[in-house]
């Protein structure tokens, strides 16, 4: 079966901007979402660069008319999943239309708040604090909010969610199960996701530095991107018709270590070649790599090792834009997916901010300034721990 599976609508919110527009205008200014902690609470304050995204939840309930009480990442998903189908222009009732969302926190930012107050006086607190804590509770919120019923599901695999979530709409719309897939995923900043990262000893105390010689760590970050897919039917009905499809999409997983990635890049490896494969593509058809990128020791030299044994002698443009955004977590594998997008509708490539020594290991390094381009194949890399391991190919009609 080799049915074409178009992207017709894309949505993001993040620490760069509100919208698929101010996001865009961010990355052409090489303007950064970092900052200090604003709207988290953490005695890591003033230490511990966050990116934020600015909108607060108060904000964010107006802008969609929603409870007060609903979990900041349900919040933020649905905010960048109804800019996707606005986006596509496509009244998703009249089809068989599925939300496929990805998270790794839940409403954790909701708990936290309720087991502080009931820590003090088992007798206080708000049980609707805690009321949708799971993972498919976040998407069940937005899947009724954007009115979708015939199919919903929770992916959640570490920093590989939402580019997982991406690659199984567009496998149920190849095989004819739906017609129309809302994908992608969302995760806001919280206590628990700050303290276990830094746990792990990963945080950069500065700005981080994806793929330089001298990274000290990543970036937490929140927001949520997503897509609306559809299949050949639906785009014979579109009046603007998509310009962009996803030909390419495999995981892997290489089982090495619960969090770090094997250093030869196995798994990240396996992902590439096998969405290549996908997509029907040899390694010079790739015009540009949006990394995973996270700024650490180890993953950075397993995602570099592997381009450099894949590419071998014809390394294309690289960069991450977790640069930007920082470590999205569920959300990043989408927001990112949203920018190869664009890459490809813009023709642009993005830079790779504050880079500044190439690493020893590697016989390239990332692109550092804006470069406008013809884009036709864009790969976009998502490694997650636990080893799942996730590439998507966007290529242009």
């Amino acid at each position: 079966m080799n049915k074409n599976v178009y992207i017709a609508g894309i949505g993001v919110i993040s620490a760069i901007g509100n919208n698929v527009a101010e996001n865009l205008a961010s990355l052409k200014a090489g303007n950064a979402g970092m900052g200090e902690m604003q709207r988290l609470q953490s005695s890591h304050k003033g230490k511990l660069p966050v990116a934020e995204v600015k909108l607060n939840n108060e904000e964010l309930c107006k802008q969609l008319n929603l409870p007060a009480h609903i979990s900041r990442t349900a919040l933020l998903s649905t905010v960048a999943a109804k800019e996707a189908i606005d986006c596509s222009g496509i009244h998703i009732n009249n089809y068989r239309t599925g939300f496929i969302s990805a998270n790794s926190v839940g409403g954790m930012d909701k708990t936290e708040k309720f087991f502080i107050e009931f820590l003090n006086d088992h007798n206080s607190g708000d049980l609707h604090e805690v009321v949708n804590h799971e993972c498919g509770a976040v998407t069940e919120i937005t899947a009724d909010h954007l009115g979708i019923r015939d199919f919903v599901t929770t992916v959640s695999t570490a920093c590989s969610s939402s580019a997982n979530s991406i690659f199984l709409a567009a496998r149920l719309i190849r095989q004819g199960m739906l017609d129309v897939v809302v994908a992608g995923g969302t995760d806001s900043l919280t206590k628990f996701t700050l303290n276990g990262f830094n746990t792990l000893m990963i945080l950069d105390q500065e700005y981080c530095q994806p793929f330089d010689d001298n990274r000290r760590g990543l970036n937490l970050g929140e927001g949520a991107g997503y897509m609306v897919l559809v299949s050949e039917k639906v785009v014979e009905s579109m009046n603007k018709k998509p310009i962009v499809k996803i030909t390419g999409w495999a995981n892997a997983n290489d089982a090495h270590h619960q969090t770090a990635s094997s250093p030869d890049g196995t798994g990240n490896m396996l992902a590439m070649k096998g969405a290549l494969k996908k997509a029907g593509l040899t390694p010079s058809d790739i015009d540009y790599i949006n990394l995973h990128g996270t700024g650490t020791s180890n993953n950075d030299i397993a995602e570099g090792t592997a381009i450099k044994t894949l590419f071998e002698g014809n390394y294309p443009p690289v960069s991450s834009t977790k640069s930007f955004t920082g470590h999205t977590l569920g959300a990043s594998g989408a927001i990112e997916a949203v920018y190869s997008v664009l890459a490809i509708q813009e023709g642009l490539l993005f830079p790779n901010l504050r880079f500044a020594t190439q690493m020893k290991e590697l016989p390239f390094k990332p692109v550092t300034e804006l470069v406008q381009k013809e884009v036709k194949n864009v790969m976009s890399n998502s490694f997650g721990f636990g080893g799942n391991c996730s590439s998507l190919i966007f290529s242009k009609l």
